[in-house]
């Protein structure tokens, strides 16, 4: 199984397969970052409504499959999280005095979703995957943000960030395999780690995490 794994090298390097984890299938190009560097305050207003939008994604998943007791505390506690995380987002934007920006489609997310299955059972199985691989991605661009910002408190900041959203990536996976047969989710995080890759090649660089 390839569950995407992170080291304090901040690189997704290739590996075997081992245990749970899994490699993202196309590493973000080192000169993204300079997009970021360029108009970081959008990029923070841009952070902010992802983290906002991760704490929800998290609590609608409660929504969604309420009788999933199992995974339920996990989920809360994600939400929890993501949601501390757009509260220390928001902090550094008014700092800046940036106001909250209206939010805008993510191409990224939106690319991926459109790989969900239809049957009830497979779609709460996509989702799952589909968001430890957004964790995923977030943690390895945050890495890779935390060595390249000049100043040493947002490297700080964005280096415990790469940590929480890589751990986040390995837990929807741990929730997947608590819910379904691990061969089905093996095969599955699979396909759309595949896909994953496919759209983060087709998309342009812009001021913003995805």
């Amino acid at each position: 199984m390839r569950i995407p794994r992170f080291d304090t090298t901040f690189v997704a390097e290739p590996r075997k397969v081992t245990n749970l984890r899994v490699e993202l299938q196309e590493s973000t190009h080192p000169d993204w970052v300079h997009a970021i560097l360029a108009d970081f305050d959008s990029f923070l207003q841009d952070h902010a409504n992802c983290e906002r939008k991760a704490s929800a994604l998290a609590m609608s998943l409660v929504v969604k499959a309420p009788e999933r007791e199992r995974i339920v505390p996990t989920l809360i506690a994600i939400a929890r999280e993501e949601l501390a995380h757009f509260e220390s987002v928001y902090a550094l934007m008014r700092a800046r005095n940036l106001p909250l920006v209206k939010d805008e489609p993510d191409p990224y997310v939106n690319a991926l979703l459109q790989h969900l299955r239809s049957r009830p059972a497979a779609r709460f199985l996509d989702r799952l995957l589909i968001f430890s691989l957004v964790e995923c991605r977030g943690a390895e661009r945050f890495g890779i943000l935390a060595r390249a910002l000049p100043e040493p408190a947002l490297r700080h900041f964005y280096k415990t960030l790469w940590g929480t959203e890589a751990k986040h990536g390995n837990q929807f996976v741990e929730m997947a395999l608590a819910c379904f047969d691990e061969a089905e989710v093996y095969r599955r995080a699979n396909e759309l780690a595949d896909a994953e890759a496919t759209v983060i090649r087709a998309l342009p660089w812009r001021a913003s995490l995805h």
